[in-house]
């Protein structure tokens, strides 16, 4: 929707160059000097007639024209008054000058011209001005209009029956509800319910369709826009777009005004060069004072989304404007299952397929991942001339979301066949055998997306604090490809540079961030990745260690990677032939699953997940300290 209305904006602003060009370019060629045309004084005109210098004259009442020639003999055009003179008939006989009359009909193309531009402003007016009032409203004279979409109540289809996976979110806008349907319960109280309503959390987890649903459950309107609608490169039409948003919103109350993406607007003041726009600010400050202005007995609620509350500015975020704080994670093992229910009432599934096993292997995914697992499916089957989505196409829906589509058309030699099969088997065989990673799933050397091949850990449980030996184990894990190159071929490529990334990332964060680390303790420094680069902060922020704690945390790394990656070294060469046996069989069926691979390296089987929630957030690994508990994630190596 935003990028329809850019375009008809720049659609506008093109119609108005494209007038004014033309204007101009009538005006010059009614105007332009006539650059082989000379006027000539009545009298030089007599003496040129009388010399017999002149031809081709047309004589009009108020003008006569022709040509003469110069004294080179040149012709050249020419024009002069025509004055009241009895004698120029005669005179132009005498010297046998051949002329034609003209009518009288200047009083005409007078007219014609003087109304002509009149005629043409009033085109130009109506169709930049009128005629867009009466399509969408873009016109020039609605610039400072709030381009918010309002829905009307009895249109309004979105209920809580349609939001699955955030039921404590749900619970928290249950007030809402209640409040615009009944406020009179509150109000005899005395209690006042929060102006504003922020849905914070990762992309993806259904923010903007839970406020879609709380009106849908409230029955009131809805006016939703995002907030870069309001910025534009004239200072003042964001503040102006604000105070109509809102005085719209009180001629249609009780209402709901939304606002995606508030950070676009919201972020904090004066954070250096990096938010320092003047048209920014004075937006955020308007909605500031909105916020202020009106009192929830007005029947409004302003709530907003946004995927970094940490950057909004805290006089937004404080009591008595947006008060109340809604986390939307991503779901849990219940939630997934629910989601998938929700998207999958459309799709013909065949009897075979059960959501709860669908949910299981589904760590780390939120709504719209949910959403795209189930018409990822969905086309498959009908590509396939299938009569319902059966397990496989489910099975293939979340290896495209996780890793991407298959590359089948990617031709890879049989000497970097083996390389990747070592670099994965190497992943597979130090995280089936360490004490605290997640159980292996799967192992393919088949390519999809921008893998060569991938190790697949799901976790078996939530768990929302991660021990110093599991990171340690995590950064084994990485390093194992590596190492396995170096021991079966004596030589290493290009492929772990992905890996080597995650792996010294964990052990950064793991000593500078979570105290982790023995010789340098229990301090947490700001290692400048914290994000506050964006708001242009770090731009005039000294580092605050010393360089000799500097060296330290740096050798503090590359001696836990080192570790790391001789206890990596040797695991695999411990459990070489188990190691050779499973790469010779991952080269010949291209996918090997858990149970084949705990019966090649003699071990008992995995547990077997359980019914216990996953909540894990999609990510590459990172395990940054949160005001939330951060639970397991899916890894893929």
């Amino acid at each position: 929707m935003n990028n329809k209305n850019n375009n008809r904006r720049i659609i506008s602003v093109q119609q108005i160059l494209m007038w004014v060009v033309i204007f101009a370019v009538a005006v010059f060629l009614f105007n332009r000097p006539g650059s082989q045309t000379q006027t000539l004084d009545y009298s030089d005109f007599k003496h040129k007639v009388a010399e017999g210098r002149v031809a081709d004259l047309t004589v009009a009442p108020g003008v006569i024209t022709g040509t003469f020639q110069d004294a080179d003999g040149k012709n050249i055009h020419f024009k002069t008054v025509r004055m009241e003179d009895p004698d120029l008939v005669k005179e132009l006989s005498a010297q046998n000058i051949t002329y034609k009359a003209q009518a009288d009909n200047s009083w005409i193309g007078n007219i014609l011209f003087n109304v002509l531009w009149i005629v043409v402003l009033i085109g130009l007016w109506w169709f930049v001005f009128i005629r867009p009032q009466r399509g969408d409203g873009k016109s020039a004279m609605n610039f400072a209009r709030s381009k918010a979409k309002m829905q009307d109540p009895s249109k309004q289809t979105i209920t809580f029956k349609d939001v699955a996976g955030v039921e404590e979110a749900k619970e928290e806008l249950q007030d809402v509800i209640k409040f615009l349907k009944n406020p009179k319960k509150f109000q005899k109280l005395g209690g006042k319910l929060p102006k504003g309503v922020l849905l914070y959390g990762a992309p993806g987890t259904g923010k903007t369709l839970l406020a879609k649903a709380v009106a849908g459950e409230a029955g009131v309107a809805f006016f939703s826009a995002s907030a870069s609608e309001f910025v534009e490169m004239f200072v003042g039409v964001g503040a102006a777009r604000v105070r109509d948003l809102f005085e719209q919103a009180k001629k249609n109350s009780p209402a709901i005004i939304f606002i995606d993406e508030l950070d676009a607007v919201g972020r904090r003041r004066f954070a250096g060069i990096g938010g320092g726009h003047d048209e920014r600010e004075q937006t955020l400050n308007q909605l500031l004072i909105e916020l202020d202005g009106f009192e929830s007995k007005q029947g409004i609620i302003l709530m907003a989304s946004t995927n970094r509350p940490d950057v909004l500015d805290p006089a937004l975020i404080r009591p008595g404007r947006f008060d109340r704080h809604v986390a939307v994670p991503a779901p849990d093992l219940k939630g997934r299952e629910e989601i998938l229910k929700v998207h999958a009432k459309k799709v013909k599934l065949a009897p075979e397929v059960n959501l709860a096993t669908v949910a299981k292997g589904t760590p780390g995914f939120v709504g719209a991942d949910l959403a795209n697992v189930i018409n990822e499916a969905a086309i498959l089957a009908a590509r396939a001339d299938k009569d319902a989505v059966d397990n496989a196409d489910m099975d293939e829906a979340v290896e495209r979301v996780i890793a991407g589509p298959q590359k089948k058309s990617r031709i890879i030699s049989e000497k970097e066949k083996k390389i990747i099969a070592a670099h994965e088997v190497g992943h597979t065989v130090v995280a089936r055998l360490t004490n605290h990673s997640d159980p292996v799933h799967k192992v393919t050397i088949i390519p999809r997306g921008q893998a060569l091949g991938y190790t697949l850990q799901l976790p078996l449980e939530d768990k929302f604090l991660t021990s110093k030996s599991e990171i340690l184990d995590k950064i084994c894990i990485l390093l194992a490809g590596r190492v396995s190159e170096e021991v079966v071929f004596g030589e290493i490529t290009s492929g772990a540079s992905d890996d080597l990334n995650k792996a010294t990332a964990y052990a950064r964060k793991m000593i500078m961030e979570l105290g982790m680390s023995d010789k340098i303790g229990p301090i947490a420094l700001p290692n400048g990745e914290d994000g506050e680069v964006f708001l242009g902060r770090d731009l005039s922020r000294h580092r605050q260690y010393s360089e000799e704690l500097a060296r330290r945390i740096d050798q503090e790394i590359s001696d836990t990677l080192q570790a790391a990656y001789a206890r990596a070294k040797e695991i695999i060469e411990s459990h070489r032939v188990q190691f050779d046996t499973l790469v010779a069989r991952l080269l010949e069926k291209e996918v090997v699953e858990a149970a084949e691979i705990d019966e090649i390296l003699g071990l008992a089987p995995q547990k077997e997940e359980t019914d216990g929630e996953h909540a894990p957030q999609k990510s590459d690994g990172d395990v940054p300290p949160q005001p939330e508990p951060a639970p397991r994630q899916a890894e893929l190596f």
